[in-house]
């Protein structure tokens, strides 16, 4: 690919351009705003930018310079990318590692956050002299996943940074993040993108049904293409509601029990929505319940299942459980003397 990702991304081709003029003379940068938008993306396309070595005048990152070239095969030596080892291969950022190393390793499940090793790493990074002369660049991704050690490690760091490094945090959930950092940082927020352009994006992807999928997942389109790639398709989420009414789990159970259990809490609030007279938000048509009681009881198993849908004692058997419980919460829109299903778009 000869152009940075965020550019590939066409709702964040703008405010790339409005951040590098922003951020001239700024050394830390906290990009954030809802999932799926492409906060990643958006931060390693803005220190492509920064390192990128076009003559003047030309747009940055150019993708066409040494640098940029350097950056997109992951091998700038004044970039570093500190991930989450639960991330690392799904961004395509895994370090290499030899087979003897990769075997002397204890097996274990990669952690999930940010550690102090990773923070202690960025600190001594960023006290490098430059390999190309232009900046050193830190992108910490997600933000939120810092754990407290590594935060308290970076904050020195962060605060007066040595030399000409940068840091671009991006992160989803900025509130997460300790005020501590959150105060040193520039932030920079990035909005959902217009509906239209996401769906004509998702359908350039392949990915069909691109509106519904879209709704799905809450108008965040790399969520969108993700869910699509494992095999969740636009049909059966439209199908979804009135399999739960009739007690159907359908092909539930084959999803992630994550994405299950996400699926049936959004219908859950859908549901609760429609009732109340308002209008569904992640559903093309939902049943119409007399009743918030049930579904209200229906959300805090819903939640609580969500706590430990990872690791699941028996993933089917808490779909179906689930799914059951789900249709005596709706179950009573069939006593009632109106439709049975409002459509999103009424």
């Amino acid at each position: 690919m000869n152009e940075s990702t965020a550019l590939s991304l066409p709702w964040l081709r703008e405010p790339l351009r409005a951040a590098l003029a922003a951020t001239r003379d700024h050394h830390l940068l906290l990009v954030h705003g809802p999932q799926g938008v492409g906060q990643f993306e958006f931060a390693l396309s803005l220190a492509q930018a920064w390192l990128c070595e076009a003559a003047t005048g030309v747009a940055r990152p150019c993708g066409q310079c040494a640098s940029c070239r350097l950056v997109l095969s992951h091998n700038h030596p004044d970039l570093l990318v500190l991930l989450p080892e639960a991330l690392q291969e799904a961004l395509g950022w895994a370090p290499a590692a030899s087979e003897e190393g990769a075997s002397a390793r204890p097996e274990r499940k990669p952690s999930k956050e940010i550690k102090v090793d990773s923070a202690r790493q960025a600190v001594a990074f960023a006290q490098l002299s430059c390999a190309r002369g232009r900046a050193k660049v830190v992108v910490l991704y997600p933000a939120e996943r810092l754990n407290a050690v590594a935060a308290n490690t970076l904050l020195k760091t962060l605060e007066e940074p040595p030399g000409l490094a940068r840091f671009v945090l991006a992160s989803g959930a900025p509130a997460a993040l300790p005020a501590t950092v959150r105060s040193r940082c520039q932030a920079l927020h990035l909005p959902l993108p217009d509906a239209a352009e996401a769906e004509r994006w998702l359908a350039q992807q392949g990915v069909a049904g691109a509106g519904v999928l879209l709704a799905a997942s809450g108008g965040q389109p790399l969520t969108a293409k993700a869910w699509a790639d494992e095999g969740i398709d636009a049909a059966a989420w439209a199908e979804l509601p009135a399999r739960v009414a009739a007690g159907d789990a359908g092909g539930l159970p084959a999803w992630p029990v994550p994405h299950a259990v996400d699926a049936l809490l959004k219908l859950c609030h859908d549901a609760m929505l429609v009732s109340l007279g308002g209008r569904a938000r992640y559903f093309p048509a939902v049943p119409v319940a007399p009743a918030l009681a049930p579904l209200q009881a229906w959300q805090v198993a819903l939640v609580e299942a969500a706590r430990y849908a990872e690791h699941p004692v028996n993933a089917g058997l808490l779909v179906e459980s689930l799914v059951m419980q789900g249709r005596r919460a709706l179950h009573a829109a069939e006593r009632r003397d109106t439709p049975s299903l409002h459509s999103r778009h009424d």
